[in-house]
């Protein structure tokens, strides 16, 4: 595994606890919204550079996603 897959494999680990925590979600339902986000896109995509950010700030995407519809 690169360092870079190991990034984002512990992101979207913290990211979907935080779904569980904040949105009251279970790890089914937390799972597949984040897997089925842009968010999830977008953490992949080398040119954003959101696999070296923190859990909190990408998951404040994920936040607008859910709430507008759209990644920003």
């Amino acid at each position: 595994m690169s360092e870079k897959e190991y990034m984002i494999e512990c992101m979207t680990r913290d990211i979907i606890l935080l779904l569980m925590e904040k949105r009251n979600m279970d790890l089914e339902h937390a799972l597949n919204t984040f897997y089925t986000s842009d968010t999830y896109s977008k953490l992949h995509d080398e040119k954003t550079g959101l696999y070296f950010q923190s859990p909190h700030y990408v998951y404040s995407f994920l936040e607008n996603e859910l709430t507008t519809g759209k990644f920003s």
